[in-house]
């Protein structure tokens, strides 16, 4: 028998800006338990982002975010001895956890430039809808659409 669902953590809204995504995406972004400098670097970001295309940072970072959302995901499932890549659709939730999780990802891959800039610049293309955000977002969707003959497994859980 499986045990119970731990309980959902509510998390404060970031001071500056008083939004709870920014506040979620700064604790996907910091690494060792550094929060004081993955809020630098976000904040050094939404400077950069606000200098660069002169828009409200904050609205630039959603819009980023919706971008590179997915909608659908496959998930493997096994049936019968074989594994099917099942496509599904991906919870709100994990839209925002993958969409940030991928923006980061892209900005770290970059190298030459600090952190800061290297996610400003993520950001920026990712609400002009390209970068590499965007690609896995395609490619994950593409994926979806190839097995799409397998969508019938997904349903009866």
């Amino acid at each position: 028998m499986r045990r119970r669902r731990p309980e959902k953590r509510s998390i404060n809204p970031d001071p500056k800006f008083n939004d709870l995504q920014v506040s979620k995406f700064m604790n996907y972004l910091l690494v060792g338990g550094k929060k004081g400098i993955a809020e630098k670097i976000l904040y050094d970001a939404f400077d950069i982002v606000k200098e660069k295309s002169s828009k409200d940072p904050v609205d630039v970072f959603k819009k980023a975010l919706n971008n590179a959302a997915p909608h659908v995901e496959v998930k493997s499932k096994r049936i019968g001895g074989a594994t099917y890549q099942v496509p599904i659709e991906v919870p709100n939730r994990r839209q925002f956890y993958l969409a940030a999780h991928w923006i980061i990802d892209s900005a770290k891959k970059k190298s030459g430039s600090p952190m800061s800039s290297r996610l400003a610049g993520e950001l920026l293309s990712a609400s002009n809808n390209e970068g590499n955000a965007i690609k896995k977002k395609e490619d994950t969707h593409r994926m979806a659409e190839a097995n799409k003959a397998f969508a019938h497994f997904g349903r009866g859980r």
